[in-house]
């Protein structure tokens, strides 16, 4: 593979190969992807755009480990998976300043969440493999739970380490064989996985890794008559786009996609400290997350007051250069993300909406890169465009209620249901209203994070789960075997 590295063993330069049955294999085309330094706007690197021909190859190659790797004893696969994570666990910081480099992360936010969570993942799906019963009985009926197949995975630019260990780490625990595809605009912290799991000792053709377009890769894996499996998390129209090109070959569909999460905060909330922490959860990643509470719901009667508290919150952050450990918030991953964010703080002043602070441009300083105004909009309806499209930048609406079924009502006034917040002193009553929220996950007074806890939408956001037991079992088919125990006398 024609690669480099530069002293801090971050990759950089051009990437001209596509991880195939245990090798690095040029692919058939000589264009090249360029990757963006998002602060910057300089190329740092270019990867090898693949095409149909390199997919076949690799889908061969997994199909021809398969047999094999899905017979394989728990322990092997058990002690796979751990390899894996230690060597995450001893490249952390080349992966967060990749990550920084590659699509903006804060690095601090890189060495506290991206790299860690992405290691959890692999924790937990040793956990789940090392109790998981593939066979029970019901009566004289086995049912038991095979590995599903050849799995292709499609992992945005966002999140991208953590979404690949997302879906890599219950594929192969389950006796999966894989090829993935990553974001184009973030595939440099990919190719450093896939030398993790050839280091670690992967069978060939269990883990494969070709980059390429959506247009071209990913329209082929939906479409691949030897893929089992598409799980894919991105935009409502790429999961739209899979799931129609995967029909015809009746392929099992897992998608994660947008998301427009509320945020509600009950009448005995702790104001003073729900509200910042609501504020950093819906920029957390620089509000490049589809299940970020960016919806924050309040009551009337106190909207001057967390408006107030808002603003002081969002004017503290600091907005920076990601490789300083300062910054809270680096710029946007993307041009083609940065554009969308501004347009979408236009259409909020547009639309009526009261901005308490932020607003469109670069932050005073930056005149160069994707960088975004923390942007707080008040008194925001749910006929607005910036309370039902996803903006996906550091944009808050704050939305205000006059009484509990009201801020329910608006709550589930989306197209989406991905996740949610309620903060409230009264646990029942906050419990009460978590169960009348129609997203896939409810978080109550900001728990800790929990890799366990099945993560996947409602409505428009998707179909399938991720994470634990829920995510593990996404790649596993169902077999019942009738007779297979005596009947009892």
């Amino acid at each position: 593979m024609k690669t480099a590295t530069d002293a801090d063993g971050v990759a950089t330069k051009a990437h001209d190969c596509a991880y195939i049955a245990g090798a690095w294999r040029p692919v058939s085309s000589a264009e090249m992807l360029p990757v963006v330094d998002p602060a910057r706007e300089t190329v740092i690197a270019e990867v090898a755009a693949g095409r149909a021909s390199d997919l076949d190859r690799a889908v061969a190659a997994a199909r021809e480990a398969f047999p094999a790797f899905a017979a394989s004893p728990v322990s092997e696969r058990l002690a796979l998976l751990e390899r894996i994570h230690g060597l995450m666990l001893e490249r952390a910081e080349p992966l967060a300043q990749t990550l920084a480099r590659e699509m903006g992360a804060a690095i601090s936010h890189a060495r506290a969440a991206h790299v860690p969570l992405a290691a959890a993942h692999i924790r937990a799906a040793i956990e789940v493999l090392a109790d998981y019963q593939f066979l029970t009985l019901r009566g004289t009926t086995a049912i038991v739970r095979e590995p599903i197949g050849v799995c292709g995975l499609i992992t945005p630019w966002n999140w991208p380490l953590y979404q690949i260990t997302a879906k890599v780490a219950p594929a192969l625990a389950a006796g999966c064989t894989v090829v993935l595809k990553p974001s184009e605009l973030a595939p440099l912290s990919a190719l450093m996985f896939a030398q993790i799991v050839h280091d670690a000792g992967a069978p060939p053709g269990v883990f494969n890794l070709v980059n390429g377009t959506g247009v071209e890769i990913g329209a082929a894996m939906a479409g691949h008559p030897d893929i089992d499996m598409i799980s894919i998390t991105g935009s409502n129209r790429a999961g739209a786009l899979v799931a129609q090109a995967a029909a015809p070959t009746v392929k099992r569909v897992t998608q994660e996609l947008g998301g427009k999460s509320p945020n509600v905060l009950l009448p005995d909330a702790d104001f003073p400290r729900v509200v910042p922490l609501g504020v950093m959860a819906a920029f957390r990643n620089v509000g490049q997350s589809c299940s970020a509470p960016t919806r924050m719901i309040v009551p009337r009667w106190k909207l001057a007051e967390v408006e107030a508290i808002a603003r002081a919150t969002a004017q503290a952050i600091t907005v920076g250069d990601p490789l300083d450990d300062r910054t809270v918030l680096g710029p946007i991953a993307n041009r083609a993300q940065f554009d969308r964010v501004q347009a979408m703080i236009e259409m909020g002043i547009a639309g009526g909406a009261s901005l308490v602070c932020g607003g469109p441009g670069r932050p005073h300083g930056h005149d160069r890169g994707f960088y975004v105004r923390p942007t707080i909009f008040s008194g925001v309806t749910g006929a607005m465009r910036i309370a039902q499209e996803e903006i996906f930048g550091p944009v808050l609406c704050i939305m205000p209620y006059d009484d509990v079924d009201e801020a329910v009502a608006i709550a589930n006034d989306t197209v989406f249901g991905l996740g949610g917040h309620v903060q409230g002193a009264d646990v029942e009553q906050a419990r009460a209203v978590a169960l009348r929220i129609r997203t896939g996950q409810v978080h109550l007074n900001q728990p800790a994070w929990d890799a366990h806890a099945p993560f996947g939408g409602y409505k428009r956001s998707g179909n399938g789960r991720e994470y634990g037991v829920f995510g593990f079992e996404e790649y596993l088919e169902t077999k019942a075997i009738l007779g297979f125990a005596p009947a009892p006398l």
